[in-house]
């Protein structure tokens, strides 16, 4: 059972809707930053303004690419990486070409995820203790259970931290299926899991981390945190297995 603390280092607390504003995301890295979150979430317009409300804090700032589709050309990509990373992102959260994938055009998706995991590394520190990460966002409800393995297994050669199931905009969300197969498909424990979309409780939340995730990416961090009594939830889980 995780502690409190381990529990809120593993959220991502996100504000992507279009009609956040900046009162919210304030409010947004104030909370997160209360509660000790992994990061905040933001869109690309608003890196600036959480870097400056989170400095000297434990909680990174991240953001989207190529937002929601992955539809972008690989050189707006790159320079969408550049500049979130210029504007104090740490963390980035960039789409799969989801369009290219489905025609089956995988090596021109492999060059996207390359140059898009190059350009984070080569706009961040070295240090492999406080280099900037790079999460890929497959979007699993669109992909048959063949594609998931596949674009699993891309993301993971071409070098990227995570491979992330969602954006959240989509007609679903993460399930716990998807990240054991995701967790079979890559392997390697180097290679971090998002779960992401629809995570509204403590009960889903654990779901997904027992299922494999590593991270999980919500817009429901406040709650979730608030809520999670690990002992209480020890207690249950106890008395479930008698």
């Amino acid at each position: 059972m995780y502690t409190k603390q381990q529990f809120a280092k593993m959220i991502d607390n996100s504000l992507l809707t279009p009609t956040g504003t900046k009162d919210e995301v304030l409010e947004l890295c104030e909370e997160s930053a209360k509660r000790h979150f992994a990061a905040v979430c933001v869109l690309p317009c608003w890196v600036g303004t959480a870097a400056r409300e989170l400095a000297g804090s434990d909680v990174k700032v991240a953001t989207v690419i190529g937002f929601p589709f992955g539809a972008t050309t690989r050189l707006t990509k790159v320079f969408e990486i550049k500049n979130a990373i210029a504007n104090g992102a740490k963390e980035i959260d960039a789409v799969m070409n989801i369009s290219k994938f489905k025609s089956g055009d995988h090596a021109a998706v492999a060059q996207d995820l390359i140059e898009m995991v190059e350009a984070t590394r080569t706009s961040g520190t070295m240090d492999d203790s406080r280099r900037i990460q790079i999460k890929i966002i497959i979007e699993t409800c669109f992909l048959t259970e063949a594609e998931k393995d596949i674009a699993s297994r891309l993301v993971r050669d071409a070098g990227a931290d995570f491979v992330k199931t969602s954006t959240g905009t989509a007609t679903g969300g993460a399930t716990p299926e998807d990240i054991r197969q995701i967790r079979r498909a890559i392997g390697s424990s180097a290679v971090g899991i998002k779960a992401s979309g629809g995570i509204k409780t403590v009960q889903i939340a654990l779901q997904m981390l027992d299922a494999g995730a590593n991270r999980i990416g919500t817009s429901n961090g406040v709650a979730l945190y608030d809520a999670y009594e690990p002992d209480e939830i020890a207690e249950k889980r106890q008395a479930a297995a008698l």
